[in-house]
């Protein structure tokens, strides 16, 4: 078999929990033109007169208190790292050794030293017949799975490897991740003294007016996989709330917003709740912190007894063999001109709420 790379990329962490390295992260993040779509004679003063002043400090404390401090096995020996980076490595490992020969995997972010540009560089010289770019964001837009195609097909024209580059993007209901969510949750519901009375299913929210643009492309893929997501666990729909959380910034985001609702339903009497965040394939600052410290935080001090977060698929072995099959179904019909990516319409009832 002919050399595949395949590369899995995420969308990068800080390199340690101190402000100078969230500095760092933040200035390449928040400049991207696709994260931040507004005039560079607006947007610049804004962020590097008030935003990387400012925020660096207490993002470094929200980091801080997530950090792994102690080694994460085989993935991850040094000691201290960041939930991402340990979660990306552990999903590379297990693809690696589910693709067996003749395959390599790699992994990269979108921001930060191990960038995109650094992975293809190696590539250039270790020259892969086949390189397969697969952005860890089953929900596409610009800012995440977008920005990193465009970055993707940016290097690889500047290295001479775009008639070798393709991008594999994850469905929003692949099975083989609907399965891993939805195997994630039963085992950690099992857990619990008694079932939640409501399941949030948070993702990270955008400007409504990128969803407008995209033509509600996000929107319909967080639908897609709530939906799958609540038929495969047979859960009752009006008993689940699609919602969107990390807001930034002044302008309308997509709504219900997670952290409205975490505080709504702990008032209408809600006592247990479970959030699920699908769009995030590994743990960091996101689910951890936003969700598992400030939002069961809000959850009690609103009158809820405990909110529960629903961990990340990372290298579940149903979301890693759905990869493979993706990778596999690429390498069948190369050169037919049929996506491997399958649309299909959601079969679930549509009463979850979503963005108007």
């Amino acid at each position: 078999m002919s050399s595949v790379l395949v590369l899995l990329v995420n969308l990068g962490t800080p390199d340690s929990p101190e402000p100078d390295s969230v500095r760092a992260f933040l200035s390449e993040f928040l400049t991207d033109p696709l994260v931040v779509d507004l005039p560079g004679w607006l947007w610049r003063p804004i962020l590097h007169g008030m935003v990387l002043r400012s925020r660096p400090a207490k993002v470094a404390r929200l980091y801080e208190s997530i950090w792994y401090r102690q080694p994460c096995g085989d993935v991850c020996p040094g000691a201290g790292c960041s939930p991402l980076s340990c979660g990306t490595r552990r999903v590379a490992a297990a693809l690696r050794q589910e693709l067996g020969s003749g395959f390599r995997v790699d992994w990269a972010y979108r921001y930060g030293q191990r960038s995109i540009r650094r992975a293809l560089s190696q590539v250039a010289v270790q020259e892969a017949d086949r390189i397969f770019v697969v952005p860890l964001f089953p929900q596409r837009t610009c800012s995440t799975s977008g920005s990193i195609i465009e970055e993707t097909r940016c290097v690889a024209a500047a290295f001479g490897l775009a008639d070798r580059v393709q991008i594999v993007q994850i469905p929003p209901d692949e099975p083989g991740y609907v399965k891993a969510l939805a195997g994630r949750c039963r085992t950690a519901l099992e857990r619990l003294p008694e079932p939640p009375g409501h399941l949030l299913i948070s993702f990270h929210g955008i400007p409504r007016r990128y969803d407008r643009r995209e033509g509600g492309r996000y929107s319909d893929d967080c639908l897609r996989t709530a939906l799958g997501l609540v038929e495969e666990l047979d859960w009752d729909p009006p008993t689940a709330t699609l919602c969107y959380q990390s807001k930034f910034g002044p302008e309308p985001w997509l709504t219900p917003a997670t952290a409205d609702r975490i505080q709504e339903l702990a008032v209408q009497g809600i006592r247990q709740l479970a959030v699920v965040t699908p769009g995030f394939l590994t743990e960091g600052l996101e689910t951890l912190e936003e969700i598992g410290q400030r939002g069961q935080e809000t959850f009690v001090q609103s009158g809820g007894d405990r909110l529960v977060c629903l961990p990340a698929v990372e290298d579940d072995a149903s979301f890693v063999r759905g990869l493979s099959r993706l990778i596999h179904e690429r390498l069948e019909t190369e050169g037919v001109g049929r996506s491997a990516e399958r649309e299909r319409a959601p079969t679930a009832s549509r009463s979850l709420e979503r963005a108007p």
